[in-house]
């Protein structure tokens, strides 16, 4: 009787033991757990310029956390703001400066990278020769998107007849908002065909020989290249309105050459300019304040290869402090 509760008790303890280790190892769904155990979904949504960052971000931070899942959806810098102060999703996509409104409903705000507006004509335009050398000055940029002019010839002053057929953004968003305040105005004051979203305004474009728009980095550049998409040509801005694209002023021909001329100011501020995560107040889940740690951390290592340009370590450590 001593020998077999003896051998029972062995049976008993081995298979505590062993269950015992699977629950240190596993979940309830029997996934292994991260060594931290970090698990739960994060939510993003807003702004297309934010969008290809973002998912490299969730890619990278899965890595290091795989039971924590992501959903990250487009749709503009305003549908971001509205998700993330409705409590739909925990982090709204915002390209723009935050709206003192938006603080008071509780928008807090964390710039996470640097990104810039950049003008996008067809590449089989006729004219693209004289257009690439004379570039856009902020004005007749104002004056295009106000619809004054119906030749290019009469936009820039060369020698063309050719149509200008010009883009704009039909949904709320920091692009729009960004460019427009370029030339010291609003997105709803930009008169033109209105397109949805960075990658519609992209596809018009390459479809009409006439067209110009504007577009994020990342809907202009092909980041495995760095060469803008086929179809595609950034137009340069006069910055200092002499009728001609400087040397200095011409910069475009890679994200490498961009980015470069955007981090020493070369490239006017906007339409460059900061993108921010959006949380409602303090982020409290802890999957989501790991999240932007990371981001503000080692997660500004894939800035430059996905086309856009890291905060400078003074910027990151005030927006660290966000969340302590």
């Amino acid at each position: 009787m001593k020998k077999t509760s003896i051998f029972l008790w062995f049976i008993v303890g081995l298979f505590g033991a062993c269950s015992g280790g699977q629950r240190q190892g596993r979940g309830g769904d029997g996934v292994s757990v991260a060594p931290d155990g970090l698990r739960g979904e994060i939510q993003l949504s807003g702004a297309f310029a934010l969008y290809p960052m973002a998912v490299r971000w969730a890619e990278e931070f899965k890595r290091i956390h795989p039971h924590v899942r992501f959903d990250v959806s487009g749709g503009g810098a305003g549908k971001g703001m509205t998700d993330v102060l409705a409590g739909v999703v925990d982090i709204g996509m915002v390209s723009r400066e935050i709206y003192p409104e938006e603080r008071e409903k509780g928008a807090l705000g964390f710039a996470a990278v640097k990104d810039a507006v950049v003008l996008t004509v067809n590449a089989g335009h006729p004219d693209l020769p004289a257009l690439k050398r004379t570039g856009m000055t902020k004005n007749v940029a104002k004056r295009l998107w106000n619809g004054e002019f119906k030749t290019w010839g009469e936009a820039l002053g060369i020698d063309s007849r050719f149509p200008v057929h010009v883009f704009t953004r039909s949904d709320a968003c920091g692009a729009a908002a960004t460019f427009a305040a370029w030339f010291d105005a609003r997105q709803e004051q930009l008169k033109a065909t209105a397109v949805f979203g960075d990658p519609g305004i992209a596809d018009a474009v390459r479809k009409d020989k006439a067209g110009v728009g504007y577009n994020n980095i990342a809907y202009a550049y092909d980041q495995q290249t760095k060469k803008t998409f086929a179809g595609l040509e950034v137009l340069p801005i006069d910055v200092n309105e002499n009728g001609v694209v400087d040397p200095e002023e011409a910069f475009y021909q890679s994200t490498e050459s961009l980015i470069a001329a955007i981090t020493d100011g070369r490239y006017p501020s906007p339409p460059a300019r900061d993108l921010y995560f959006v949380t409602n107040g303090k982020p409290v889940k802890p999957e989501v304040v790991a999240f932007l740690e990371y981001v503000l951390s080692e997660g500004q290592q894939f800035a430059g290869e996905s086309g856009y340009i890291s905060l400078s370590k003074e910027q990151l450590e005030e927006e660290r402090r966000k969340l302590n």
